[in-house]
């Protein structure tokens, strides 16, 4: 009876000190000060810089910021940590910017921009990390990741496709092209079938257009132009159209999917080729899969990302 009623009182202490150790860590001022409510992620971004540089960042939600006085604007309370290509390893606040959102250490030995999908960072008032440009994870399929930091677009692509930076689309009149990059199937694709090995989607641009329209893209057709369609996928609307043209026993066929709004207008063209197929010897090739070029085709348009 004696050792029970012994056991009872030091289970009674055990019990009363692990209570009051509760109630300091959840009510103390100061515990809550030094352990404060874990940084909510708002959005990982991977950009990819000129000369080969990127920046891994992670973008974090501040604490309600307080009210701002009168006339002055609010204090942002959000933060950013940065892993750079050279390795280094930094987390920087927020602070007050006159366009886009600015990042910065205490003594703003380092600065870092981020607006829309692009990005910018100066060390001592030099810029270090320029042509910065969102790059998108790779669906499945698109290993490699083309950036142009000049004119502000990213996009993914499978690996055996051939890459040429000086395409020029020229079934326009004479003197008139439209310049890009454009990505050409793997010959694989084309091997044993009817499909033209030179088929291709492309990223071009025209400069200065008030409207961003498919037809800007396309070749003559005569006294019409072609009738449009919008799609929107994401945050992002397309207007498109498409062509067909034919001759010596081929045929092409364009898609253009223009982005309105954008200036320099920006588009995404597929370009198939193919050979009719009745005009082959029986057997001696496959029909190509169009399905199947096309959902390869979509795949790619949509890592487009076009900065800001």
């Amino acid at each position: 009876m004696f050792k029970s009623k012994k056991y009872y009182e030091v289970f009674a202490v055990i019990v009363a000190i692990v209570f009051g150790a509760w109630i300091w860590l959840n009510l103390n001022p100061q515990t809550k000060e030094n352990n404060p409510t874990p940084k909510k992620l708002i959005s990982h971004v991977f950009y990819k810089c000129n000369d080969n540089k990127t920046i891994d960042s992670s973008y974090f939600e501040g604490a309600p910021a307080p009210k701002p006085q009168p006339g002055q604007p609010p204090v942002p309370t959000g933060s950013v940590s940065l892993i750079l290509s050279d390795g280094r390893q930094m987390t920087l606040p927020q602070t007050i910017s006159g366009s886009g959102i600015r990042y910065a250490a205490n003594d703003e030995s380092f600065i870092f921009f981020s607006k829309g999908n692009g990005a910018l960072a100066l060390e001592n008032n030099q810029q270090t990390f320029t042509g910065c440009i969102e790059v998108l994870p790779d669906p499945g399929q698109l290993p490699q990741s083309y950036e142009n930091g000049t004119q502000g677009f990213s996009i993914r692509y499978p690996s055996d496709y051939l890459i040429n930076e000086n395409y020029q689309y020229s079934d326009l009149g004479p003197d008139n092209f439209i310049s890009g990059v454009s990505f050409t199937i793997s010959p694989s694709l084309a091997e044993g079938t009817n499909l033209g090995s030179d088929s291709y989607i492309s990223i071009e641009q025209i400069p200065q257009t008030q409207e961003c329209s498919p037809n800007l893209f396309l070749g003559p057709q005569g006294d019409r132009e072609l009738p449009l369609t919008s799609i929107t996928e994401g945050d992002t609307t397309y207007s498109v159209a498409s062509s067909t043209g034919a001759g010596a026993g081929n045929r092409y066929e364009e898609t253009v999917y223009a982005i309105p709004g954008t200036n320099p207008c920006i588009a995404v063209r597929y370009f198939i080729h193919y050979g009719v197929f009745e005009n082959y010897p029986s057997g001696a090739v496959k029909m190509f899969d169009k399905q199947a070029i096309i959902s390869q085709f979509d795949a790619i348009r949509r890592t487009l990302v076009i900065g800001q």
